[in-house]
C-alpha cells in the first residue's frame, strides 16, 4: 500500500491532499503547487520543539515519507537540533501520521524494546501533547 493511501486511510483523502500528500502528477507544476500551498495566517499558531539526540536520528530517517509536505521533509533532513524548529498545525498533522504509520510497521521496529523504537514513540507522545495543548478546543 502507498504511503498516500496509508495516510488518506487514516485521516480522509482531502485531508492527505490539504497537507500537501497527493498522487496527482500535476501536483509537482509549480503554478499549481503555488495555487494549493497551504500558507500561515495571522491567526496560525506556530509550536517550537527542540528535537534532538535519539529522537531526531529516528525522526529523520523517515522523512522520505513527507516528500509532498511542503517543504516539510527538507526542513527537518536539514535541522540539526541546536534550536528549537517551528511546527504549524499541518506540519503536526503529517509528523504524527507518518510517526504513527512506522511504530506500527513490524518490518520497521520489530522489537518494541529497541531504543530507536522507544525514542521514536517518545517524540511521537511529545508531538501528540503538544498538538493537544495547542490545537485541541
Amino acid at each position: 500500500m502507498l504511503l498516500f493511501d496509508k495516510i488518506s486511510k487514516k485521516i480522509g483523502d482531502n485531508r492527505a491532499r490539504q497537507i500537501g500528500l497527493s498522487t496527482n502528477d500535476s501536483a509537482n507544476n509549480k503554478k499549481n503547487r503555488e495555487s494549493t500551498m497551504i500558507k500561515p495566517g495571522s491567526r496560525d499558531i506556530k509550536v517550537n520543539m527542540l528535537i534532538a539526540g535519539e529522537e531526531l536520528d529516528e525522526l529523520q530517517k523517515h522523512t522520505w515519507s513527507m516528500v509532498e509536505a511542503f517543504g516539510l521533509d527538507r526542513r527537518i533532513e536539514q535541522y540539526k537540533g541546536k534550536r528549537p524548529i517551528g511546527f504549524y498545525r499541518w506540519d503536526m498533522d503529517c509528523l504524527i501520521d507518518v510517526l504513527s504509520i512506522a511504530l506500527d510497521d513490524p518490518k520497521e521496529y520489530p522489537d518494541h524494546k529497541s531504543s530507536d523504537y522507544l525514542a521514536l514513540k517518545n517524540l511521537s507522545e511529545k508531538l501528540r501533547s503538544e498538538y493537544n495543548r495547542n490545537f485541541e478546543e
